[in-house]
């Protein structure tokens, strides 16, 4: 049974500090108003009033405000059971939203922390990404301008092969549209290799301009990401 309860405890502080600071700011400005219509439509005599002054919705209001917020100037003193009772609650209820505020505050801020430390290891690994590819772009390149220019299928393989090794040394997924090409050129290259050594009939000439495409285009990726600065 403890364990259950527990468990349950757990799941409803997980719940509370999931809520917004400004949700329970509302929640306690409004029970402001809320306590003061009880305190008013209490019967007669529940309060010692200094000189039995009398009292309207603002007083009401007046004291509600320093109820809620623990002041207890004294001037206003519930005096019957129902004005203890609704008072102590008010209290209580104050106290609660508070200490809820002051969680939900805390897990924000620890929110904001994990974010920003997230943040900031994307942009270091991103520098670090960026660094190694600026390093390799000009092998790339020259692999890429040679098959561009002479075409044939030794430069096609060995571009094909660097291109293939390439996501094992960069995280290639911060370039996407240079990973698709990359990709379609291996691609490409393997099944052009696969059907020739199994004796199936290809067009080379398709295959290459078709290479040669996909090629300009990473040669311009290359060229951008080379020219980058840090």
């Amino acid at each position: 049974m403890f364990h259950a309860i527990s468990i349950r405890l757990s799941h409803f502080f997980h719940v509370v500090s999931n809520i917004r600071p400004i949700v329970w700011i509302l929640v306690y400005v409004a029970l402001v108003p809320v306590f003061a219509v009880i305190y008013n439509a209490l019967p007669p005599g529940q309060f010692r009033i200094p000189g039995d002054t009398p009292t309207d919705f603002g007083s009401w209001l007046y004291y509600s405000i320093v109820t809620i917020t623990t002041l207890g100037f004294g001037d206003y003193t519930p005096a019957g059971g129902a004005a203890q009772g609704v008072t102590a609650v008010e209290v209580m209820l104050g106290l609660s939203i508070m200490g809820f505020f002051l969680n939900a505050v805390g897990s924000m801020k620890s929110e904001i922390d994990v974010e920003s430390e997230l943040e900031k290891q994307r942009r270091v690994h991103e520098a670090m990404e960026h660094g190694k590819l600026r390093k390799m772009a000009p092998g790339l390149l020259h692999l890429a301008v040679r098959f561009i220019d002479n075409g044939g299928m030794p430069a096609a393989r060995r571009l094909a092969l660097a291109l293939d090794s390439l996501p094992d040394r960069v995280d290639l997924s911060l370039w996407p549209a240079l990973m698709e090409d990359a990709f379609a050129f291996v691609a490409d290259y393997q099944i052009y290799s696969s059907d020739t050594e199994t004796g199936h009939k290809t067009d080379a000439g398709k295959y290459l301009t078709t290479a040669a495409t996909v090629a300009r285009r990473i040669e311009q990726q290359l060229t951008t990401i080379a020219n980058a600065t840090a």
